[in-house]
């Protein structure tokens, strides 16, 4: 299969580099474009762009306008990085049809991970197995091996599981996670998230220490070291 080809837009070439060199190396195919117009052109020149990363403060052309004109005609999935973590900005960015808002400074190998976890969602990469931290899930054998080492799971156990290793390196609310793994909307039971999520921390030993807990919020998955 042909690499997938990802628009990475920022008017900082030192932030095109790192991110393409991080992309490379999984494998995808680099785009680069350092305005909003330059970026408008080339998306519209190659056709078959598999997804955008898009900063917000750029000369001739800002992100939200290159976001708007790309979506009267494409669905290609976006992800948005801005230097402001201000509410109403991220708010703008999903009206225009925005799939994932990071703020800068970030680490590259989480935007890498959410640009994974987009394309599979998109069902553009079809990777079954994730491995983080010596935790490996293969979701077509619906199998988790810790260090090699199967361990057995509830279902779900092995659908929150799988949530966090996802989104791993983003904060995740009860509300959210309820959401996304019981498909239900949050009424305030939080018992039943700490519950599973006290259960799944046992079953994976010392590696429970991954999922953190976010007092008043909710979870996030990351990796030490």
């Amino acid at each position: 299969m042909d690499a997938l080809k990802i628009l990475m837009v920022d008017d900082e070439a030192r932030m095109r580099k790192l991110v393409r060199d991080f992309l490379t190396v999984k494998g995808f195919q680099v785009l680069e474009a350092e305005d909003g117009e330059a970026a408008v052109d080339l998306f519209f020149q190659q056709k078959d762009i598999a997804l955008i990363i898009l900063d917000v403060m750029m000369p001739k052309m800002d992100g939200w306008e290159v976001c708007k004109t790309i979506r009267q005609y494409s669905k290609v999935p976006i992800i948005m990085l801005t230097a402001r973590g201000e509410e109403r900005d991220e708010l703008q960015g999903f009206k225009l049809g925005v799939d994932e808002y990071i703020s800068k400074p970030f680490s590259p190998k989480i935007l890498v991970a959410r640009v994974e976890a987009i394309l599979r969602r998109s069902n553009v990469v079809s990777t079954d197995v994730m491995e983080a931290g010596g935790i490996c899930v293969d979701r077509e054998a619906h199998q988790v091996t810790v260090d090699g080492t199967p361990i057995e799971l509830s279902y779900k156990e092995f659908e929150l599981l799988n949530y966090f290793v996802e989104n791993q390196g983003i904060a995740l609310s009860r509300e959210k996670i309820l959401n996304n793994v019981w498909n239900y909307d949050y009424f305030g039971d939080a018992r039943t998230i700490d519950t599973h999520v006290k259960k799944l921390r046992s079953k994976l030993g010392g590696k429970g220490n991954y999922i953190k807990t976010i007092w008043g919020m909710g979870y996030k998955f990351e990796v030490d070291g």
